[in-house]
């Protein structure tokens, strides 16, 4: 143990420079510099826009951008991390570009693909709890500008295929809507790979799979989602001009549950007895093997030498679906490194140090100014983001300009039984659901959710049992926890009562976050979004109409409640307003009151 209390005490003489130089500076909060990084790289994109503006640069100077990201893939489900899968592409990929092995993202669907898109944390979305489900009326909301929107600006394609799950209640939500040029994939979290139906609960079920904005019923031929998927990418790079340049972000449905996979990736995998495991493996063999014909159709259509590959997972993997995530705490849905630390890699023959490994912190936000800049593009002064321009320490090994990652704060979950802000020495109620890193220290609160290590020999094959796994009792009321991530990546020792200041720190600073934090927004089920009702399809069920109807009647009422009694006319007045405000934009503006 003496390492890690070496480690951890530099650790703590770190963290005190840090507070001393951030925490105590401005107070914190959004958009605070952030120390550990040189002045001129605390925003390292405003810093680039800074310089001497050179001449515009032709088409062809802006890179090829390809985000491949993958569903629920486990961190040790790559073969470079040990896996008893076979990814021979992953591998090749990864070993010639830049390894992230300090890359984190969020632990379920939706909010990773919501800070990916916007390069904010969730608390500035509104999305901090859970995700979008078919049947909300919800979305990322309109106001927030989108990756492919700006690249769109600076003149790029952009092109979506998989899976979206940043809902779809209205059309202005839509892919198409949102800065693709074009989208084929599904609309929902997960579904059959070969029939895109889904049932979100008992007979409330329909078909998903979009082209643009119209169901895509001429695809309903039973072809297995990853090669469907990756048919559509070939047809894209192959009708396209590799002189103009490209966005495409492919979304694949896989390795999601349900666990299906075609029989000749299942025949690879016979020595693995639990049927699980199995058919995950198959799956992700199959995965592989796309991405191997996507990166050859890249060379093939001259797109290759001038692109950059990015590959990650949206969350952890899920034991009980057949991932690993060994030897990390967790699994998705929680807050352990197991839930939230994933597979990235970047592949590019434009990186200055091909065939490395970054061990800098790096956060799925950080690719919206990443790429921006990379395409030439340019950050709004008003846009507050939360990520970092992170390609000079990817290509070049530089340090990163990040030194924390806000997890996340969800104020609706679950609350911990146990937690009290004495817990959490008045600075924080300790019953909320939070995490935080903060150079090597990672704090949690509330409760972060099933903490087993789960060993990939304790896969059972009867049903979802698991047998042999490390499990960890709730029953002594902890609601705080402290890890030096560095020196401890697997959570094993928890330092909140050796490092109480520390502790003090980052709860202070989780309260400077919360500050900026926006409503939550998690509507009620909407009846009228049951597919039966819309042609037996997923997709937007809200109409402008409906908007109109009941702003009408809203002010028929005002009116006979006007005539009357005319001496409660502005009473009668401040309804109408407040039924009209309700209804603004056809969507429920949630508040803290309206949370529960």
């Amino acid at each position: 143990m003496r390492w890690l209390g070496v480690l951890s005490a530099f650790s703590v003489v770190s963290l005190l420079t840090y507070t001393h130089l951030a925490w105590g500076a401005a107070g914190g909060g959004r958009g605070a510099p952030r120390a550990g990084a040189r002045s001129d790289r605390r925003h390292p994109v405003r810093a680039r826009q800074q310089k001497p503006t050179s001449p515009p640069a032709s088409p062809s100077s802006q890179p090829h951008i390809i985000f491949i990201l993958a569903d629920d893939q486990g961190y040790r489900d790559v073969g470079y991390h040990g896996s008893e899968i076979k990814t021979p592409t992953l591998d090749r990929l990864a070993a010639q570009g830049v390894k992230l092995e300090n890359y984190y993202v969020q632990p379920i669907c939706s909010p990773s693909r919501s800070q990916f898109m916007t390069g904010k944390y969730q608390i500035h979305t509104g999305l901090q709890h859970s995700i979008i489900r078919p049947s909300q009326p919800n979305c990322l909301p309109l106001d927030n500008v989108t990756l492919p929107q700006k690249l769109k600006e600076v003149g790029y394609s952009t092109h979506m295929v998989g899976k979206w799950h940043l809902g779809f209640y209205r059309k202005e939500c839509m892919p198409t809507q949102r800065g693709f040029d074009t989208f084929f994939g599904s609309l929902l979290g997960n579904g059959d790979y070969y029939t895109h139906y889904k049932c979100d609960s008992p007979g409330i079920c329909g078909y998903d799979l979009y082209e643009n904005d119209k169901a895509a019923w001429n695809h309903d031929n039973g072809v297995y989602s990853t090669q469907m998927y990756t048919q559509r990418v070939k047809h894209i790079l192959a009708t396209h001009s590799p002189k103009k340049p490209l966005f495409l972000y492919v979304a694949y449905q896989a390795v999601h549950s349900p666990l299906q996979a075609p029989g000749k990736y299942l025949e690879k995998y016979r020595s693995i007895t639990n049927i699980n495991r199995r058919r995950y493996a198959a799956m992700l063999s199959c995965l592989d093997e796309a991405i191997n014909n996507i990166t050859i159709a890249l060379k093939r259509y001259g797109y290759y030498n001038n692109s950059i590959i990015i590959y990650s997972s949206d969350n952890g993997g899920q034991p009980l679906a057949g991932g690993s995530n060994w030897p990390l705490r967790g699994s998705k849905g929680t807050y352990w490194e197991g839930g939230i630390r994933a597979v990235g890699f970047v592949h590019s023959p434009l990186l200055t140090n091909p065939g490395s490994v970054c061990k800098e912190l790096v956060h799925i936000t950080d690719w919206f100014p990443t790429l921006v800049t990379l395409a030439e593009g340019k950050i709004d002064e008003d846009i507050q983001l939360d990520g970092y321009d992170i390609w000079e320490t990817i290509s070049e090994g530089r340090r990163s300009a990040r030194v924390d990652i806000l997890h996340n704060i969800d104020p609706i979950y679950l609350r911990a039984r146990n937690g009290s802000w004495t817990a959490g020495f008045g600075i924080w109620n300790t019953a909320i659901q939070s995490a935080i890193r903060v150079n090597h220290w990672k704090l949690l609160t509330g409760n972060p959710g099933n903490s087993d290590w789960v060993p990939p020999q304790s896969f059972s094959n009867v049903g979802l049992s698991r047998r042999n796994s490390e499990r960890i009792s709730w029953t002594n009321g902890q609601t705080v926890w402290l890890f030096n991530i560095t020196a401890d990546p697997y959570e094993r020792v928890d330092l909140s009562r050796t490092y109480p200041d520390v502790v003090k720190q980052l709860l202070r600073r989780l309260s400077q976050f919360n500050k900026t934090a926006v409503p939550v927004r998690y509507p009620p089920k909407d009846p009228r979004s049951n597919p039966h009702l819309n042609g037996g399809v997923w997709g937007p069920w809200y109409k402008d109409v409906d908007k109109k109807k009941k702003q009408s009647t809203c002010m028929v009422v005002g009116k006979k409640k006007k005539k009357k009694i005319e001496s409660k006319i502005n009473l009668t007045h401040g309804k109408s307003i407040g039924c009209h405000a309700r209804l603004v934009g056809g969507q429920t503006h949630n508040s803290a009151s309206d949370v529960s």
